[in-house]
């Protein structure tokens, strides 16, 4: 991993926690340091995902080949919203915003 790799890493976590966010609405702790952070973790969960889904079963769609500098952009949202769903639901620090 190069230092081009991380930047676009924190880019991409950044969005991909804002989508989360907007597909779990819930209020992450941290508001905006939360959401990178969430971000982050979601990109990680995400490429392990997409890891093991196309080299173990084979699952090579299209949409899930879009990435920026190897980073997969929708396993690393669907990562996220993972991510958003387990630490509110768990921790019990989220609550459905009106």
């Amino acid at each position: 991993m190069d230092l081009s790799h991380l930047v676009v890493q924190l880019a991409i976590a950044v969005f991909c926690g804002v989508v989360g966010n907007m597909l779990i609405p819930r209020e992450v702790p941290g508001k905006f340091w939360g959401l990178v952070i969430v971000g982050l973790i979601g990109v990680w969960i995400g490429e392990i995902g997409y890891r093991l889904l196309k080299v173990e079963y084979g699952v090579n769609y299209d949409f899930l080949n879009w990435h920026i500098k190897n980073v997969p952009i929708v396993p690393a949202i669907v990562g996220s919203a993972i991510v958003i769903y387990v630490l509110t639901t768990f921790l019990r620090w989220g609550r459905y915003r009106s």
